[in-house]
Order: C-alpha cells, then sequence, then structure tokens
C-alpha cells in the first residue's frame, strides 16, 4: 500500500457567496484572456514572448484574493507569475485587481496548482509561493497538505537549481509538520541564519489580507524560505 503522504492532489472549497454581475462579468470576459493555456506550458506559451524562454517565471499555489500574486507582478514587470487558486471568489478577487492595474505579466488557473506544475518543464521556475495553506490540521487529512513528499517532488523538480520554495503559515499544527517534512529533504536548504528569521517577514514579501486577520487573532506567523540545491 502506498504512502498516503504523497498523493498528488489538490482539496479545497470551489466556490463561497454568490457572485455580482460586475464580478461575474470578470469571470465572463477576462479571465478567458489571462487563463492559463492547455497542454504543455513555458513562457512562450504563457505570455506570447517573442524573445524565446528567457523571462523568469515564479508560481503561486492557493493565490487567495491575489494580494500577493498582484503585488509582485507590479513590482517585478519583467518576470511572469502563473497563480492557481481553487477557490473561484479568490480569482474574482485577483481579476478585479488585475483590471485596475492592467498587468500583462499574470496568467491564472482556477483549479489544481499540481497539474500546472506537472505541465512545466523541469527547472524553469525561479520561485514557488505557497502562504497560508489551508492546514487540515485533524490527522487523518494530513494527506491532503500541500506539504508532503509528493507535491514537493513536483515542486523540486520545477524549480531551477538556486530556485525559492516560500511557505508562510500562522497554524502551529502546519508549521510543525511543514519543519518536519522539509527537514527530511536533501534536495533543499532552509534559508536561515538565526533563530528569528523565520519569524520575520522578509521585506519583498507583503502582508496580506490572511496575515492581517491571523495577526488580530492573536496568532504567531512563521515565514519560511527554501533554496533548491
Amino acid at each position: 500500500m502506498s504512502d498516503p503522504t504523497t498523493i498528488n492532489r489538490l482539496y479545497g472549497r470551489r466556490q463561497g457567496h454568490k457572485l455580482r454581475g460586475g464580478q461575474a462579468a470578470l469571470v465572463e470576459e477576462l479571465l478567458p484572456r489571462v487563463t492559463v493555456p492547455d497542454g504543455p506550458l513555458d513562457t512562450r506559451r504563457l505570455f506570447g514572448d517573442a524573445e524565446g524562454l528567457g523571462r523568469p517565471l515564479e508560481l503561486e499555489i492557493g493565490f487567495g484574493a491575489g494580494e500577493h500574486l498582484v503585488h509582485q507582478a507590479a513590482v517585478h514587470p519583467e518576470r511572469g507569475f502563473v497563480g492557481c487558486e481553487p477557490f473561484l471568489n479568490g480569482v474574482v478577487g485577483a481579476l478585479t485587481q488585475l483590471q485596475e492595474r492592467e498587468l500583462p505579466n499574470v496568467r491564472l488557473h482556477m483549479g489544481d496548482a499540481l497539474d500546472v506544475l506537472r505541465r512545466l518543464p523541469d527547472r524553469s521556475l525561479d520561485k514557488v509561493y505557497l502562504l497560508h495553506p489551508d492546514p487540515w490540521p485533524k490527522a487523518r487529512h494530513a494527506k491532503r497538505r500541500m506539504v508532503n513528499p509528493g507535491p514537493l517532488d513536483l515542486i523540486a523538480a520545477k524549480l531551477r537549481p538556486g530556485g525559492e520554495f516560500r511557505l508562510g503559515t500562522d497554524h502551529p499544527i502546519y508549521c510543525r509538520w511543514a519543519l518536519m517534512q522539509m527537514g527530511r529533504r536533501r534536495d533543499f536548504r532552509w534559508v536561515a541564519e538565526r533563530a528569528g528569521d523565520f519569524l520575520a517577514r522578509p521585506t519583498d514579501w507583503p502582508e496580506t489580507r490572511y496575515e492581517r486577520k491571523a495577526r488580530r487573532l492573536g496568532h504567531e506567523v512563521w515565514y519560511f524560505r527554501y533554496e533548491r540545491q
């Protein structure tokens, strides 16, 4: 029987509250223009790059309402960003920001991030972000966490050597789980020089509304940076 922590499937909600008229219009009109295409992927297929495959590429798993994704894309227009989110209302939040800021370097996938990762070339990503994933705190649901051998193997394969995997969580169970899972690996190096480094948000890591909510509730937030070896 296979190890349940190697399961390559994303679990999560698809839709919350009903969309308003303007939001539904974004899904109908803007989403098709920025959706990740079918089939094998590279920067040429994603962004129509005339100069080939030289654009640095970053991917965010579960981008929530898109604050972090849009911020990074605005600060780094020379890079390409792919955001994956199964929750429709989160996708609408990102679409709203893309409409306001007109960022041509963002593509969205409403669905399983693992599907997009599988279709990218190996060593094609500069960074992968996993910020405040669903902790699935019950032990019987541990196999559903993204920080598990199967998804981590895929992330490792798609990151270039020297690329970075960033993880943020405010859930103590997930924090301990991530430390255990990442501590077992030899293909990632934890980028931390002092014990307090994982308590301080890096300067290029903007605060999201989810993080602000966690702090209002009195939760500690942990920030992890891992370099692909």
